[in-house]
């Protein structure tokens, strides 16, 4: 099967927007991080703050390979579209398979940053007495309940 030009094309768009979303989350990040250690600076050093920072140390390394599957995945699509327009139909399926895997661990390690998102949460929570942490299925009986 040979692939057209536009078939490596269709992944720039989608692509640029993951990139975009990646650089947005890492920017809350640093945010986040410039907030935590101004706290640590000035005395609070609770066990949240500490579980905080280990959070966030993780999560950053995470967005920054996201971000470089991204613009592997990125280059690999020119890549492709190089090899096609060389006629090289080989190299081009290649490098194209080559790019819809990184896009792929790309999109693996952004799930993983995002459930790592929600333990910070649950952890900038945990201090707070008498929260329940109920499942999702308990969350939606007792919405269920209610009406």
């Amino acid at each position: 099967m040979d692939i057209s030009i536009n078939t490596p094309a269709i992944l720039f768009p989608a692509i640029s927007l993951v990139m975009l979303a990646y650089t947005n989350r890492f920017l809350a990040l640093a945010t986040r991080v410039r907030t935590l250690h101004d706290q640590y600076i000035d005395g609070e050093k609770s066990h949240i703050v500490h579980g905080q920072i280990r959070n966030l140390r993780f999560r950053i390394k995470l967005i920054k390979n996201m971000q470089a599957l991204g613009v592997l995945s990125f280059l690999s699509c020119i890549l492709s579209m190089y090899f096609i327009y060389l006629e090289m139909q080989i190299w081009a399926h290649a490098t194209f398979a080559f790019s819809l895997i990184t896009f792929s661990g790309s999109l693996v390690l952004s799930l993983w940053e995002i459930q790592l998102s929600t333990k910070a949460i649950e952890l900038q929570l945990s201090d707070i007495e008498g929260l329940e942490d109920p499942t999702v299925l308990e969350y939606i009986k007792r919405k269920l309940d209610r009406d």
